[in-house]
């Protein structure tokens, strides 16, 4: 069932588990995320990267996407990641998400509130929920990280703009990390209890099990999941052999090595079980 971001991540809260956010590039990667989630029964998000709505392929994929969570029977959110701009957003509303994310969080301050509540009240006219981002989460290639997020800020912030999730950064950034973060699991509780939000953690891919766990007891309550992903499938493809010429035999194994990587995520992340 294809539902809102206010609406999942409430589950999450309410069961103090996090919901897993994972990124989906073609049918395949769809396909092995929802068969881990129906397996597993947990709500799930499937977001798409904001480049796929810059350059035409969210056009293709949403309606795979939107297929798979209106016949699902766990909960599933359709979201974009790291919308942006207002072109890209608008281009999810007609695809079909669910709910959105603006990412401003490299602009200045105010600038990044005034977009994002633009955002806000263009997403509550189409019946949705937005998620932000205060502390630019970049790139594990990046030659330096961001200034952590302030929970004084990350409390204006979240007044002033009307977002349902925040990003933060907390020691996280996007990629396959060369050593394991370090997360700053005293400042997420700080944040949550300055907000009182579901808090989002982006860049989960190669955080240490023991680092997920107790950023979800500090009030993490989604987590994005593109890289491994991405590897999960990739890995299985070049496994597979070439014998099998067959488009969808040939897929068999990277759509289980998929769903194999979501279970995993599912569980850790105590969504298992909880439909």
């Amino acid at each position: 069932m294809l539902v809102g971001l206010k609406e999942i991540l409430a589950m999450a809260e309410e069961g103090s588990y996090a919901i897993p956010a994972f990124n989906v590039y073609n049918m395949e990667t769809v396909m092995g995320v929802m068969q881990a989630a129906e397996e597993k029964r947990a709500p799930v998000i499937m977001q798409v990267y904001s480049r796929l709505f810059t350059q035409g392929g969210a056009k293709f994929l949403a309606p795979v996407i939107l297929t798979a969570a209106h016949s699902a029977s766990v909960p599933v959110c359709f979201h974009i990641d790291h919308g942006a701009g207002k072109n890209e957003i608008m281009r999810a509303f007609r695809y079909g998400c669910s709910s959105v994310m603006i990412d401003a969080s490299a602009m200045e301050y105010e600038d990044n509130v005034r977009l994002t509540k633009e955002i806000v009240e263009l997403a509550a006219a189409n019946g949705m929920e937005v998620e932000g981002e205060l502390g630019h989460v970049g790139s594990v290639n990046d030659s330096s990280m961001d200034e952590f997020t302030v929970p004084k800020d990350a409390k204006d912030y979240v007044e002033k703009t009307g977002v349902a999730a925040l990003a933060v950064l907390v020691g996280t950034a996007h990629g396959r990390y060369k050593k394991p973060p370090k997360l700053d699991i005293r400042r997420i509780a700080d944040i949550k209890g300055a907000t009182n939000l579901p808090l989002v953690l982006h860049g989960g891919s190669g955080i240490p099990d023991e680092q997920i766990v107790a950023s979800i007891e500090a009030g993490i309550r989604k987590i994005n999941f593109g890289t491994d992903l991405c590897y999960a499938f990739l890995d299985t493809v070049f496994e597979v052999s070439r014998d099998i010429y067959a488009i969808d035999l040939f897929m068999k194994e990277p759509i289980a090595g998929v769903k194999n990587f979501a279970v995993t995520k599912m569980e850790l992340l105590g969504a298992a079980g909880k439909v």
